[in-house]
């Protein structure tokens, strides 16, 4: 399988190179096609094209999905590798995973995922939410993406652990702390801005400017680790 480069989210030249170069450099100088949801007029192609062209993209085309208009294989003839923008979590899994399958997407090519299509990429999606079942808040409302429960769904099955995004900057991390103890996943990363986790070509890393989180079950506990990106891993 190619590799799956998880992007933790964050703007800015300094952050959207150091997070997306290194699935630039793997798709090696080829086309990348962008899926982009449908937001009605919060829609903006040109943000992710714009994206990958300043990390080094020569050539990159957007293409917006929505459940009613989901992504086919023919989208990505001639692509060296795709990429799934950010914005609204449950719409992208509406409209990635419930209305289209995975037999879209091709397991030998790279993929990018930033924000929303970083959480996209698990087998059991985080998409949002910000209260366990019995009420308890487990991250600012801010950040349930307009759902209340914490909500795990079918994912595009790219890496086997839940992912979940801005972790620092949003405080998500503790999101994924209570879908672990609750047992709705079985273990995950929380990743930075400005930050991407890389899976599926060796031992998980973590490249760019901030940390990610291991957050994994240790008995009757939850364990969390810090990675911090390695130096010289600071794309860009």
């Amino acid at each position: 399988m190619a590799p799956a480069f998880l992007i933790g989210g964050g703007r800015g030249d300094a952050a959207v190179r150091a997070s997306h170069t290194g699935f630039v450099r793997a798709a090696g100088g080829g086309p990348i096609v962008a899926l982009v949801l449908d937001e009605a007029e919060d829609t903006d192609a040109e943000r992710w094209t714009d994206a990958l062209r300043l990390s080094g993209a020569t050539a990159s085309r957007a293409t917006v999905v929505s459940p009613g208009r989901p992504p086919r294989t023919d989208d990505l003839d001639g692509a060296a590798g795709v990429y799934v923008a950010g914005g609204w979590t449950p719409g992208y899994q509406d409209a990635l995973v419930a209305a289209a399958g995975t037999a879209w997407l091709p397991r030998d090519l790279p993929y990018a995922g930033y924000s929303a299509g970083a959480a996209l990429a698990a087998d059991r999606a985080i998409v949002g939410g910000h209260r366990r079942d019995d009420g308890r808040p487990v991250c600012a409302e801010e950040a349930g993406e307009d759902l209340d429960r914490l909500a795990v769904r079918a994912g595009l099955g790219l890496v086997p652990f839940a992912v979940d995004v801005h972790a620092t900057h949003w405080g998500t991390l503790t999101r994924l702390v209570h879908a672990v103890d609750a047992g709705l996943v079985a273990d995950g990363w929380a990743i930075d801005e400005g930050t991407v986790l890389v899976a599926g070509d060796g031992p998980p890393r973590v490249e760019g400017l901030g940390s990610a989180y291991r957050v994994e079950r240790d008995g009757e506990r939850v364990r969390v680790t810090v990675v911090r990106a390695a130096r010289g891993a600071r794309a860009g």
